[in-house]
């Protein structure tokens, strides 16, 4: 049996992975506060578990990276989707902090390797000139998964109950599993479903594969940091992750404290702004591809990044001087765009990893790149609860001088997108 366009089935299936991704983090937020009174525990308690969350998501970012370069994409994947469904199914047994703080870290340690699992998954399946386009695919399930968690979880609670939404979700992330093994049954090179003509257009400009006989090892993680290339994937994301983070996570609050929005007209609106980083993930990855069709992997790279970076800072500009207490939904709109923006250039900025080097090193860049991502929104969501008791504006300010500096990271450290181990030669 041959199936077309195997590649696209397996992308498929990675963003599906991230939508039940963000609806397994998302739950906690919006049944917490019936949770929270019959486990008896405070909003301090709460702050307790999320900066245990982000302490394990970013050191999962790493060790995932580590883990996908030594058993692979396929049950890379499994490893990760299974202990963070198992984990999501394990908070409906909590009694209390100690238990509830166990499974938060769990959870982070699970979901973090969705990332450079992805990254290593894109730059397998996936031509370079179609890299962005893939990774645009599969960052949209982040954006969907934050439409659609609101809803689901609001609907399952009010039948269920808080302990058995957790557990139906996660049982839906371990029936993922299912068809994923069935589909992704080896790398391109070996799949018996590929035709000889999606065979070809994967492997004709891949920078490397592992090959049955040679099995290649990875470099070394002092080997990769080693080249200043690597600096300039590793600086860019710390820079521009907050970005994404600060309207994921305080966005609800903003809206409450500034609008005095209650939580149904934030269900109501905050899906617009969610949507336009939904769009920004599909049309930056395809305006990408696009580009490579007259222009190098360098110069696609950097156009669509300084885009994307170009629109955020001006977004952000726009809620700065122009949003004020009367015109609510001005602010959704300017920050579809902000997200519109983000998404538009991250997905060219996670894919510079394959671009770099080649394939047993591409998940270790990728993870690390997500610890550090991950270090960089700890600090901020610890700054913030400081600077949002006086105004929100100072952070819309520190984020704004942040998108220049993802950008010029890239220019600055990255002279051109190409295998690092080609230059050295």
């Amino acid at each position: 049996m041959k199936v077309k366009g195997l590649r696209w089935w397996v992308i498929t299936l990675i963003c599906l992975a991230t939508v039940i991704n963000y609806i397994d983090r998302t739950a906690f937020g919006v049944m917490w506060p019936e949770m929270g009174k019959d486990l008896g525990m405070d909003e301090s308690d709460y702050a307790i578990m999320l900066n245990v969350f982000m302490i394990t998501y970013a050191a999962g970012k790493f060790l995932s990276g580590k883990l996908y370069d030594i058993i692979g994409t396929r049950m890379g994947f499994v490893v990760s989707i299974v202990v963070w469904s198992v984990a999501s199914i394990f908070h409906a047994f909590a009694r209390g902090l100690v238990s509830l703080t166990l499974f938060r870290a769990m959870l982070g340690l699970g979901e973090a390797g969705n990332w450079p699992g992805a990254v290593k998954s894109n730059g397998e399946w996936f031509p370079v000139k179609q890299r962005a386009i893939a990774q645009g695919i599969f960052n949209a399930g982040a954006s969907l998964g934050s439409v659609i968690a609101p809803v689901l979880i609001a609907y399952l609670y009010g039948h269920f109950g808080w302990r058995t939404t957790f557990i139906i979700i996660g049982a839906i992330g371990l029936l993922w599993v299912i068809p994923w093994l069935v589909i992704n049954k080896a790398k391109p090179e070996n799949h018996p479903w590929i035709t000889e003509e999606e065979q070809k257009i994967i492997l004709a400009d891949q920078i490397a594969f592992s090959s049955p006989e040679k099995k290649e090892k990875g470099l070394s993680v002092l080997k990769i940091l080693s080249y200043k290339e690597s600096w300039g994937v590793l600086m860019s994301r710390f820079f521009i992750e907050p970005i994404w983070w600060l309207f994921v996570g305080w966005m609800p609050l903003y809206l409450n404290s500034k609008f005095g929005f209650s939580i149904e007209e934030i269900g109501s609106t905050i899906w617009i702004s969610y949507l336009g980083g939904m769009a920004g993930s599909i049309v930056g990855g395809w305006y990408s591809g696009k580009l490579m069709e007259t222009k190098t992997v360098d110069a696609a790279r950097k156009i669509t990044i300084t885009i994307g970076g170009a629109l955020i800072f001006l977004g952000l500009l726009g809620i700065i001087f122009l949003v004020t207490e009367k015109n609510p939904m001005t602010f959704i709109y300017i920050v579809a765009v902000v997200l519109f923006g983000f998404q538009f250039a991250i997905g060219n900025i996670q894919t510079i990893s394959s671009d770099l080097f080649r394939g047993p090193s591409v998940g270790t860049l990728a993870g690390l790149a997500g610890t550090v991502a991950a270090v960089s929104v700890i600090i901020m969501n610890s700054l913030i609860p400081m600077i949002a008791s006086v105004s929100y504006t100072p952070a819309f300010i520190v984020i704004a001088v942040l998108a220049p500096l993802a950008v010029l990271s890239i220019y600055g450290l990255i002279k051109r997108i190409r295998p690092v181990e080609l230059e050295s030669v």
